[in-house]
């Protein structure tokens, strides 16, 4: 099995997260294409058998910039695709998550986890949240 796993980070706080995703990924005997949402292949990513995205909550709770162009790149190649969304906020109630996961569903792909986020910088329980959580996603 192919995942992708793609993030955009500001403060690092998403960027821990993607790397437990990853690793927990890499576990479960996965090949994994990781990397960030400004240097990602959109065709590579489009191409796995799942595809982890994480942003974190940026302005009034919209996606980092690099990861709304990238994923408006990849959305019309979801559908039928197994996808999970995860990120970092500091404020809000995480409508960012909300909206991302309803395009998501518009765009025809599954969701076979709930959106996963984490307040600011995980600590080593969110690590542990983020890993669980990927194994859930890429069953």
């Amino acid at each position: 099995m192919k995942v992708a796993v793609i993030y955009a980070s500001t403060t690092g706080n998403t960027e821990a997260m993607a790397n437990a995703v990853s690793e927990s990924v890499k576990a479960s005997g996965a090949e994994v294409f990781f990397g960030t949402a400004d240097k990602a292949d959109s065709a590579v990513v489009s191409s796995c058998d799942v595809i982890l995205l994480g942003s974190p909550a940026m302005g009034a709770e919209v996606l980092e910039d690099s990861m709304e162009d990238f994923y408006s790149k990849i959305e019309s190649s979801l559908g039928g695709k197994k996808v999970g969304i995860f990120g970092s906020y500091d404020w809000g109630d995480g409508q960012w998550l909300r909206d991302w996961e309803t395009r998501i569903k518009s765009a025809g792909a599954v969701l076979s986890a709930e959106p996963l986020m984490i307040n600011l910088t995980p600590d080593a329980e969110g690590l542990e949240k983020c890993k669980d959580w990927a194994v859930q996603v890429i069953k």
